[in-house]
């Protein structure tokens, strides 16, 4: 590359550069520093060291909210990861239909998650929702879904799933078009069945796909805070809150924003160091 070509990329560079810079790294180093201040935005900031810190680790509730976030991280991973990759699978398989079921399937993904999640809050209404009613007619029934500490957790779970299957179902599908037909030629002629081509060509050929799809719902899931905020606030009985949602509430119900930054920060580490452990655990896996 001559010098100015390479002066003309910088240039073109520079604007890219800033834009990402203003809005993603400038709101970081805000975050560290305000972890470590305490403030009200209002005042003046003032120099807290880790009192912050000593305040996040003496609060009950934070306790509460790393174990339910590590509960829907884990349910939501147990039945959210399998699901899209078994429908991509199933609809790849289809002869006819297949560009229905793509709609029908994504869907959910183009409707606003506020929307989505207000939608699902009717459906699980005690008195009049949707699936209580649905229950009703075969004589099941009423269950309160939000309203049991038992339910709760698994109720959010299921909306949750709904919502962002669809996404990863179409990425799962543009990768399975790219796995080599004669394989799944020479499984059929071999006489094996769809699970076992399932299992002995399409999990193998999707490996690398599928370890960094586990690793983005991970973090995805660890920072749910749109339907324990609109479905039950953190309720019943805190069942149901998570870090995020305790982060909003220092922020904005208690005004306490130092905490509310050294969570994030804390959170922020803590996805960091699982993500490169992680990827460095997998970076052979993907590779076989």
């Amino acid at each position: 590359m001559t010098r100015g070509k390479g002066v003309a990329a910088a240039l073109f560079l520079i604007p890219t550069v800033l834009v990402f810079g203003l809005f993603s790294w400038w709101p970081i180093i805000r975050s560290v520093v305000l972890g470590f201040q305490q403030t009200n935005l209002v005042e003046a900031a003032t120099f807290a060291g880790l009192d912050n810190f000593r305040t996040l680790l003496a609060d009950p509730l934070l306790g509460t909210a790393v174990r339910n976030t590590l509960l829907f991280t884990g349910l939501a991973l147990l039945i959210g990861f399998p699901l899209p990759l078994l429908l991509a699978v199933l609809m790849s398989e289809l002869r006819r239909g297949s560009g229905l079921m793509r709609v029908l399937v994504y869907l959910p993904v183009v409707v606003p998650p506020v929307v989505a999640v207000l939608m699902w809050k009717w459906f699980y209404d005690p008195d009049s929702g949707l699936f209580n009613q649905l229950l009703g007619l075969v004589g099941l029934g009423p269950y309160p879904w939000l309203q049991s500490t038992g339910m709760a957790m698994p109720s959010l779970i299921l909306e949750a799933t709904w919502a962002g299957a669809g996404g990863v179902v179409l990425i799962y599908l543009a990768a399975l078009s790219s796995v080599p037909t004669e394989l799944y030629e020479a499984a059929e002629l071999d006489g094996a069945s769809v699970w076992r081509r399932l299992w002995h060509v399409t999990l193998p050929q999707l490996r690398p796909i599928l370890l960094i799809m586990l690793l983005l719902q991970v973090i995805n899931t660890f920072q749910v805070f749109t339907e324990p905020f609109v479905l039950t606030d953190g309720g019943p009985e805190d069942s149901t809150v998570t870090v995020l949602l305790l982060i909003y509430r220092y922020a904005f119900v208690n005004g306490d924003y130092g905490t509310a930054a050294a969570l994030s920060v804390s959170l922020a580490v803590v996805l960091a160091v699982l993500s490169a452990v992680y990827l460095r655990l997998t970076r052979a896996w993907g590779t076989k």
